[in-house]
């Protein structure tokens, strides 16, 4: 290979390893043998790889300069990555723009023993007042703390881990592979000490060398007005502890609402329906209807809670008629307002009559002319036409 290596990479003879590895990568995406597998490109791509080998390398390169062999031999006859351990990490580089270390023998070392734990997640159940104005509760949580005996570094007592002899601190192992590139060298994680590059030849008997044992441990957690089931309160530091005594994950709090026997919730409106007897509705009542803050009333010294409320119904109220009282549903979440209590009235009739009470009715429906109601449906759905020609009848 006579030609100049600077030329092969386009390069200047003052280029800084950056650009000589830019250079490298940009030619090796082009010419290597997976996307372009005829000879003549194989050839010149070998000679591109050579010339970075060189120039990669600051010895080699400063020979070179000097007009020396940085090969020491003949390179022509050498053949492509010969006698030199070519990196395969800078093939790898010029295709994926890894950072895998940018020169021979560089690899990611030793992974580390200390690591953050996982966030764990456990499911609470709260009653609806709960979720709607907030509570404090004392939770059981299993999870893995860490050990007290070793203090997490999984060393027994009176003793400490040791640099890996195989990889001596490094992680990493190099195996080395000849192919039609010549020699390919890649690091793989040590297999003596997991990748970690140290050995712990006495583990802690209490915690088998991990640093960390599982247990049962208690906390409070204040879960805020206005929460809904599938809402998560987040406790930060309180999950899993890491590998090694690393840094704790978080835990997760999942609210389980249960139903209410008067109300429902929808969004942050409270619905219920009341039922009132016929005359009820005919000739208007005033109910008194329990609050959803009842339910806390009591508790943790709550004595200034509304616990009942009146409700006005007027005379001729219809089964189904609705009220809405604002600003009596769910807290919103984060203080964001307050929905409405929508109650929805259900009229009684009666099923059963004693020979008084049917006279009576009897005798109302004289008064009213009612004996015998000819009555008529009442159309639910109009068609199209039948709703245009009522607008153009009220005008």
């Amino acid at each position: 290979m006579s030609q100049d290596l600077y030329d092969l990479l386009g390069v200047s003879r003052d280029a800084d390893a950056d650009a000589i590895k830019k250079a490298y990568r940009k030619q090796a995406r082009q010419l290597h043998p997976d996307v372009n597998p005829d000879p003549e490109t194989q050839e010149r791509f070998k000679e591109v790889s050579r010339a970075y080998e060189v120039l990669s390398d600051p010895q080699k390169r400063a020979a070179y300069d000097r007009g020396g062999d940085p090969f020491g031999g003949g390179m022509g006859e050498a053949g492509f990555g010969q006698g030199a351990g070519f990196s395969f990490t800078d093939i790898m580089d010029a295709f994926f723009g890894g950072g895998g270390g940018g020169g021979q023998g560089q690899g990611r070392g030793p992974r580390p023993r200390v690591r953050r734990g996982q966030d764990a997640l456990i499911r609470v159940d709260v009653e609806l007042a709960e979720a709607a104005f907030g509570v404090t509760r004392d939770l059981k949580v299993d999870t893995a703390v860490t050990c007290e005996t070793c203090h997490g570094d999984g060393a027994a007592p009176g003793s400490t881990p040791i640099t890996c002899e195989t990889c001596r601190g490094a992680g990493e192992v190099a195996h080395v592979q000849r192919s039609f590139l010549g020699e390919i060298r890649t690091l793989r994680p040590c297999a003596a000490c997991r990748g970690f590059g140290q050995i712990i030849p006495d583990p802690c008997r209490d915690c088998a060398g991990d640093g960390r044992v599982r247990s049962r441990r208690s906390l409070t957690v204040k879960i805020p007005a206005g929460v809904d089931t599938g809402t998560r309160v987040q406790l930060t530091g309180q999950g899993e502890v890491g590998p090694g005594g690393g840094p704790a994950g978080d835990l997760f709090v999942e609210i389980q609402v249960s139903q209410h026997p008067t109300f429902t919730r929808h969004g942050n409106d409270l619905l219920c329906t009341v039922t009132i007897p016929m005359t009820a509705a005919a000739l208007g009542t005033t109910l008194t209807l329990p609050t959803l803050e009842a339910d806390l009333a009591g508790r943790d010294g709550e004595t200034d809670l509304e616990t009942e409320f009146e409700l006005e119904i007027k005379p001729g109220t219809q089964s189904g008629a609705q009220q809405t009282l604002r600003a009596r549903g769910v807290p919103g979440l984060r203080g964001m307002g307050r929905g409405d209590l929508v109650i929805t009235v259900a009229v009684d009739t009666p099923t059963r009559l004693d020979a008084r009470q049917e006279e009576l009715l009897r005798e109302l429906a004289a008064i009213r002319g009612e004996e015998n109601p000819g009555g008529s449906p009442n159309p639910t759905h109009k068609s199209v036409f039948g709703r245009l020609r009522d607008a153009f009848n009220q005008h």
